[in-house]
């Protein structure tokens, strides 16, 4: 038999992109949860979700018969609230954001992203890729999402950057004004894999016949901003990584640059989510 836990674990999972943050969300075990969505399966007669590999890392895919699930589930799961509502005088009902953000986004600027939205509304935050974001924008799986923002596509406050050689404040090339690609080649470097421009950085450093040792390929930011910090390897990388012990060196030749704003459509939590970025830029900058 069909039942409101179905749906609820299935949406949870879509929302959040994974076994694991759905249950966490839910308060379920992993294994629970399987079953729970496994069972959902068989009740519609039919696979709901695909499990594949996005830029070497596991994602979460909607098969034809999820994507209609998970409009229908939706509704019910509504439904279900605002008669729930009705019964509490005063109650009201709300969804969690659900808002995507970016794999490279700084850690510090996501955290002041949350502590700067409030607790009035529950905040989802799902990382990924820009594409990856704006396949589940698409698909409806989130409400928005802060990415690389195309031309024209917004007039909201953005963070405008450059990139540049991110190194420990300790290392002897920290205190330049900028380098050359030719200083680098003994060094070690690391390879982020959450980097939107790895094929042009890449490719910058092979036309200078510069083709350094890479310690460490890791989609972890925070992990290889670490092995940065603590010098044993030096990366490329948006200037926003910078602090901490970590320093962001001009690399002469390097001009890459990136907008990153909110791309939502109009809808109740886009205000207050506006408001929380734009003070975690006016934060970040200070």
């Amino acid at each position: 038999m069909l039942k409101r836990a179905h749906l609820r674990h299935f949406i949870a999972l879509v929302e959040t992109g994974g076994f694991t943050a759905a249950g966490r969300r839910l308060g379920l075990t992993q294994p629970t949860l399987s079953a729970s969505v496994a069972e959902l399966e068989r009740l519609v007669g039919a696979p709901l979700i695909l499990r594949t590999r996005e830029t070497g890392r596991r994602a979460l895919r909607l098969t034809d018969a999820g994507h209609r699930l998970l409009a229908q589930a939706r509704t019910i799961e509504r439904e279900f609230r605002a008669v729930e509502t009705a019964l509490v005088p005063g109650r009201t009902p709300t969804r969690p954001l659900v808002v995507g953000v970016l794999a490279s986004l700084s850690t510090a600027m996501i955290g002041g992203l949350r502590r700067r939205f409030g607790d009035e509304r529950q905040l989802v935050l799902m990382e990924g890729t820009d594409a990856d974001l704006r396949r589940r924008l698409g698909d409806r799986q989130i409400d928005g999402a802060l990415t690389l923002l195309r031309h024209g596509e917004t007039d909201e406050p953005t963070l405008e950057e450059g990139y540049a050689v991110l190194m420990s404040h300790r290392h002897p090339l920290a205190g330049r004004r900028e380098v050359e690609a030719e200083e680098l080649a003994g060094e070690s470097m690391i390879a982020r894999r959450s980097c939107e421009l790895l094929p042009e950085t890449s490719k910058f450093f092979t036309t200078r016949g510069v083709r350094p040792h890479f310690l460490m390929r890791s989609a972890n930011e925070d992990r290889c901003l670490a092995m940065v910090r603590d010098g044993f390897a030096i990366t490329t990388g948006p200037v926003s990584l910078a602090g901490g012990g970590v320093v962001a060196v001009p690399l002469h030749g390097y001009t890459y640059r990136r907008s990153i704003g909110l791309v939502m459509p109009a809808s109740d939590g886009r205000e207050a989510l506006s408001t929380a970025w734009v003070a975690s830029l006016d934060s970040a900058c200070r």
